[in-house]
């Protein structure tokens, strides 16, 4: 389990990762936009990518 948790994490880096390589001013601006947002908008955005997350790993196992 341990080796599948690290897998995850490292896949996630790999996605995190990819914006701000690709396009630095477009996650650039993207995140002074994010900061704009109050707090209920950022927890609701949270809790819906975790809710698509959880749909995804349901289906894909």
């Amino acid at each position: 389990m341990a080796a599948d948790l690290l897998t995850a994490f490292a896949l996630l880096l790999i996605l995190e990762g990819l914006v701000p390589s690709i396009s630095p001013k477009a996650w650039r601006k993207t995140m002074r936009e994010v900061t704009k947002l109050n707090d209920r908008n950022i927890r609701w955005v949270g809790v819906v990518s975790m809710l698509i997350g959880a749909i995804i790993l349901k289906f894909a196992t």
